[in-house]
């Protein structure tokens, strides 16, 4: 993805969005027309008319588990073309996240979470009827992931798993090292821009001391950029940390 382009999910049926549900429902399968655009700046920014009405405009969400109503399963799912680590899952309303309209939950694993509100989930986007799109002003973090997050980066850093991060500590010496997201990784020597600092660290001699980690409060689980990015370690590691939450989520 190119500096600064803004990711635009387009999600189209056959029929209008507002049979949407009725084709999900269907025993006859049905294929999601999903691709990814690019926009440069300024970002766009969907008008009221296309606005999925009934869905949140808070960018973060959050719940307890516990209190979570009974909802519907995931009734489709599919790739993102751009990034194929990236996933979407089609619930239809209702749904803790929107009364009256369906959303995408966007996981880093293919298989559907067990609900909307898994912490395997990155956030939601509404499901757009066709010529509709959802934008960044759309998208809505669940912060249950944001917390899942650091804990597995946290681990890896402490169990020497990534070498970009490792290498990184080798040159800095000494002092507190950022760790950035892949997304929009800044120039050698520069700090990067507050919304991709996913945390600091401190370093001495040359080691990462993962006790010390702290998340940066600034950082945005999805930007102009794109969605979460991780160097390859602690993706890996998310991956293993978030298929052990839902298995604990489903018991």
């Amino acid at each position: 993805m190119s500096c600064r382009a803004f990711c635009t999910l387009r999600f189209s049926l056959p029929e209008p969005a507002a049979h949407a549900l009725r084709l999900c429902r269907s025993s006859v399968p049905r294929t999601a027309n999903v691709s990814l655009r690019t926009f440069a700046r300024p970002l766009h920014v969907c008008s009221p008319a296309s606005r999925i009405s009934g869905f949140p405009s808070r960018r973060t969400f959050s719940s307890d588990a516990s209190c979570e109503p009974a909802v519907g399963t995931a009734v489709q799912s599919f790739p993102d073309p751009d990034r194929p680590d990236l996933f979407y899952h089609l619930f239809p309303a209702p749904t803790s996240i929107s009364s009256s309209a369906p959303v995408f939950a966007i996981s880093f694993l293919p298989e559907a979470p067990p609900s909307v509100l898994s912490s395997a989930v990155v956030g939601w986007l509404p499901a757009s009827g066709q010529g509709e799109e959802a934008g960044l002003n759309d998208f809505v973090e669940n912060e249950r992931f944001r917390e899942v997050l650091h804990n597995a980066i946290q681990s890896a850093l402490r169990d020497g798993l990534d070498e970009v991060q490792k290498n990184g500590a080798i040159q800095m010496g000494e002092g507190w090292m950022h760790i950035h997201d892949d997304r929009n990784v800044p120039a050698l020597g520069r700090i990067g821009d507050p919304d991709d600092i996913i945390a600091s660290v401190r370093v001495e001699e040359g080691q990462i001391l993962a006790e010390t980690y702290q998340p940066m409060p600034a950082y945005r689980l999805c930007t102009s950029d794109g969605v979460l990015q991780l160097t390859e370690g602690l993706a890996l590691r998310l991956v293993e940390v978030l298929r052990a939450k839902v298995l604990e989520e489903k018991q």
